[in-house]
């Protein structure tokens, strides 16, 4: 995978915010922002960047300009909690779904370092994960279950305290100060996670059947319609705004699964199914709480460590989502995966 240097980095921030410009253009923008770089540089750096295919390049003689491709979007290393810091409406993402993106998808989004930080990883969890008694099984498969049920709530808002998801999932015991929805949405957690487990093989990679499975166990008795919307749904604090023709999600989810079938490896499915279903919100509702357990779903059927998000920072998280959604980069995601799988192969023990 392509990893820029520090001026290379510069240079893709730049077309992050100003889509095309001639190399002219660009060498003010670089100068503005303090860089004593020559047109010449500047040049031999664009001509380096497009050989790497992190830019395109339109027109010809003095009306070449140059854009970022999908790579180069997707590889951005972005500083989410600065990006999402800018009010919505003064930010420079996209306010539009990107069709091309998940057919010119990377199909390498992780560094070898990064590589070897996840495999190393996966061994540390499957000597966790042998000759464990009944017993500790049964026990690792309900510690997991809540931490993952309380976390993934709420990271949706919901108000559970870890303390009370336990007694709700283990002693059947519903606290009192809480909705009946916020109850509901704990315990269709632990009955995706079961349905997941249970029905690993199905999830090697996603399909409509299996998404749409996974999000009915996610929102049963939450009064939500099943099967992908018909129409609009907007985000709080985001710019961006998804497909609202169903035709055009059908499309999108199959362009998503052909991609996460492509992936190079588990942990690429992994990560591009938690952004990408995010991403075109194929539902009225629990996108994100589908999107994180058929993450889990991939993961498990590959015979990988499942995560349960409990470490995660709730903003550092919703920034990393909304700099997908606007700027199509994973790196801040693709950083709290890999957090997350560590922490997951260090913590737990459920096969």
């Amino acid at each position: 995978m392509f990893k820029p240097t520090k001026k290379q980095q510069k240079i893709i921030e730049i077309f992050l915010a100003k889509e095309k410009m001639q190399s002219s253009e660009l060498h003010k923008e670089l100068e503005i922002s303090g860089e004593d770089i020559s047109l010449v540089t500047v040049k031999r750096a664009l001509s380096e960047l497009t050989e790497k295919s992190i830019l395109e390049v339109s027109g010809s003689g003095r009306s070449t300009s140059y854009g970022l491709s999908v790579s180069g979007r997707v590889l951005a290393d972005v500083k989410a909690k600065q990006y999402v810091a800018i009010e919505p409406d003064k930010r420079y993402g996209s306010n539009q779904y990107n069709f091309n993106l998940f057919s010119n998808f990377p199909s390498d989004i992780f560094t070898e370092e990064e590589l070897e930080k996840l495999e190393t990883a996966t061994v540390k969890y499957k000597k966790r994960t042998t000759d464990l008694s009944s017993v500790i099984q049964k026990k690792e498969l309900e510690r997991l279950v809540i931490e993952l049920s309380w976390k993934s709530s709420k990271i949706e808002g919901n108000a559970y305290t870890l303390l009370d998801t336990e007694k709700l999932l283990l002693e059947n015991k519903i606290a009192p100060g809480y909705s009946k929805n916020e109850t509901q949405m704990i315990l269709n957690h632990k009955d995706a996670f079961i349905y997941i487990r249970t029905h690993s093989s199905q999830f090697q990679t996603i399909t409509r059947k299996n998404l749409e499975e996974l999000h009915s166990v996610l929102v049963k008795d939450l009064n939500v319609n099943l099967g992908f919307r018909s129409r609009a749904v907007g985000i709080t604090g985001s710019i961006y705004r998804p497909l609202d023709n169903v035709y055009q999600i059908t499309e999108a989810v199959e362009a998503l699964s052909k991609t996460v079938f492509k992936s190079e490896t588990p942990y690429a499915k992994a990560l591009l199914a938690l952004l990408g279903i995010s991403y075109i919100q194929p539902f009225e509702d629990g996108n994100k709480r589908t999107a994180r357990l058929m993450t889990n779903a991939l993961l498990i059927s590959h015979s990988l460590a499942p995560l349960s998000y409990r470490s995660v920072d709730e903003e550092e998280y919703k920034s990393a989502v909304l700099t997908f959604y606007e700027l199509n980069s994973i790196v801040p995601m693709k950083k709290i995966f890999i957090d997350q799988y560590e922490f997951a192969s260090e913590n737990y023990a459920v096969k």
